[in-house]
């Protein structure tokens, strides 16, 4: 981590402008996960936390995390499987019996229809991909408004792909930029509760998610050599700016798409 985001964590332990707030983050992997990032982030800002995990393969990677972030809920969710999310959220109903953030950091397609071309996705794949990627994050702002009583923000994870082609996202684009328009919908619908809905869209990252993509190396070391401040961003960059629309100083804004790539998505 660079020295300006030492002092900025700095600045978030100081302020810990989020104490007594509850953030539901689903979507940690491990320590890269952009998910982490952003729940450490909300920790350090003085919020509590509900971490969940994919599945037991995966919960190894996750519950030290959960434990290092005291997580008061720890539980698994794979929102592919009917009622996990439905049960993370009775979780919460029944310990805080409120909510305030909710991240929604997962996406997900078959490998053989995220690595081959759009035109020759199955329906299979498309449905999957769209189910995982986008209308989960639906199904979780169904659930958390009713928590949300006293307002609320919602964060989704995108990508520029959502807007212009990259290549090689291939299927992923489509997807994202439903996901971007059910963000701006979803912003539509809540904003008499008080809830404000945000899409967070971090450039290229070193994540496990990510690695999927063919050529991904090559798409990082573009981002370096194009993006205007030249570096990669981290999920320490991801964490402060979801932080950052969770709090006061964000109350006026909703249904944005918020870039976080060092200017990358400005360049033609």
């Amino acid at each position: 981590m660079n020295d300006q985001l030492m002092t900025l964590s700095d600045v978030a332990v100081q302020s810990q402008i989020l104490h007594g707030k509850r953030a539901l983050v689903i979507g940690i992997a491990n320590e890269h996960s952009i998910a982490y990032g952003c729940a450490r982030v909300f920790r350090q800002l003085g919020a509590d936390l509900a971490v969940t995990y994919l599945n037991e393969k995966a919960r190894p990677y996750v519950e030290p995390l959960a434990k290092e972030l005291g997580a008061t809920i720890f539980a698994p969710c794979d929102v592919g499987c009917g009622g996990e999310l439905e049960a993370v959220f009775e979780q919460i109903r029944e310990a805080w019996g409120s909510l305030d953030i909710a991240l929604h950091s997962i996406a997900f397609a078959p490998k053989e229809d995220l690595q081959g071309r759009l035109i020759d996705s199955s329906d299979e794949g498309f449905k999957v991909a769209m189910d995982i990627s986008c209308h989960s994050f639906i199904r979780m702002a169904r659930l958390a408004e009713p928590l949300m009583r006293d307002g609320g923000t919602l964060l989704a994870m995108s990508y520029h792909g959502a807007n212009k082609v990259v290549p090689n996202y291939n299927l992923m684009g489509p997807v994202k930029a439903a996901l971007e328009s059910a963000v701006r919908y979803l912003a539509y619908e809540l904003g008499d509760k008080h809830v404000r809905v945000h899409a967070v869209s971090p450039g290229p990252l070193k994540t496990r998610a990510a690695s999927g993509l063919k050529d991904f190396d090559v798409l990082l070391s573009e981002a370096i050599e194009r993006a205007p401040i030249g570096e990669l961003v981290d999920i320490d960059d991801v964490g402060l700016t979801a932080a950052y629309l969770t709090t006061p100083f964000a109350r006026r804004l909703t249904g944005t798409v918020t870039y976080v790539d060092g200017g990358l998505s400005i360049m033609a």
